[in-house]
């Protein structure tokens, strides 16, 4: 059964490394164009590229499938089946349909449950304990197609959407190893999905990046961690964006009247910041504006700024 590839982010690679090391037949990889990176704004090959360009296989990176003569270009190298993990482009229906396998993705939730793009990020944001990958065709409507495969993955009450990307990954690649036989024999019942019981999981915005102090804090430990390590949570203080990577909940006594957002203490370890309820959140790693990450303890040796009583995003509405 020839596959061709079709991938873009870290999320990926391993999936086409398992792909390569079963020494299934890889016609060709497709992924995104190189993009601008870093501070210097140096052109990157995507990670996927990098993988497929170590192994020597042919590589297409159309700016968009919508062009018929980009389309065109994955038919020709005759595919049996698509499979595509985290490609980031919507396939048209001669994609989906010509291969005689068909198209299959590797999507990083239970299905239907967190559609979309973001159902790492999702899933910790929500304060999930599980989650999982699903193995399924491709349809016109976004992850919408008949279920071949799924597995479970605890979601730990301190996992990241990084550690949880990783571990989705990894179940991914199994997974597809697991199914690929079974879809090459025939030996695979479509399971359809039930769309009443999808869910959705965009695209992270900027505007969910902002900490809302007015929630309760096991809300914005999840937030935090669902944003680490990409977009990373911020707050505002004195008209400055500082990023939040790590924080502790603490419990405080429900009488404490305190606004929401204020600077409860300075810790040994960190900034203990009231929230919403009767759990405080400890920013225990931060990230200040044009400055790297570091540890909360760590900032406050050398700063003098932060003053108890104080409000993160207090000079704005919370909202």
């Amino acid at each position: 059964m020839k596959i061709v590839f079709m991938g873009t982010p870290d999320f990926s690679v391993p999936i086409l490394e398992g792909i390569l090391e079963e020494n299934w037949e890889v016609a060709g990889v497709v992924t995104q164009p190189d993009r601008p990176k870093g501070r210097k704004k140096r052109l990157t090959p995507p990670p996927v590229k990098q993988a497929a360009n170590a192994h020597g296989l042919p590589v297409l990176q159309p700016e968009t499938l919508k062009k018929e003569e980009n389309v065109q270009a994955v038919l020709d190298l005759q595919p049996d089946v698509i499979v595509t993990a985290a490609f980031g482009q919507l396939l048209p229906e001669s994609l989906l349909f010509t291969p005689p396998y068909k198209a299959v993705n590797v999507h990083a939730s239970l299905l239907p449950k967190y559609r979309g793009g973001a159902p790492i990020h999702q899933a910790v944001i929500d304060g999930e304990e599980k989650s999982g990958v699903t193995i399924m065709y491709m349809e016109k409507e976004m992850d919408a197609g008949d279920i071949l495969a799924r597995r479970e993955v605890e979601i730990t009450e301190t996992d990241t959407a990084g550690t949880l990307h990783d571990k989705l990954s990894a179940a991914g690649r199994s997974l597809l190893l697991e199914t690929l036989p079974r879809l090459a024999d025939h030996e695979l019942t479509p399971e359809p999905q039930n769309p009443e019981e999808a869910t959705f999981a965009p695209n992270i915005k900027r505007g969910r990046e902002k900490i809302n102090w007015n929630q309760p804090g096991h809300v914005i430990y999840n937030q935090v961690r669902g944003m680490n390590p990409w977009p990373g949570a911020y707050t505002m203080y004195k008209g400055k964006s500082i990023k939040i990577w790590e924080t502790k909940k603490v419990h405080v006594p429900s009488s404490r009247e305190t606004v929401p957002g204020t600077i409860l203490s300075l810790e040994e370890d960190g900034i203990l910041t009231a929230a919403a309820g009767d759990t405080a959140v400890n920013i225990t790693s931060l990230q200040p504006s044009g400055k790297k990450a570091m540890k909360a303890a760590d900032f406050l040796r050398g700063t003098h700024e932060l003053t108890p009583g104080e409000r993160f995003n207090g000079d704005e509405e919370n909202v």
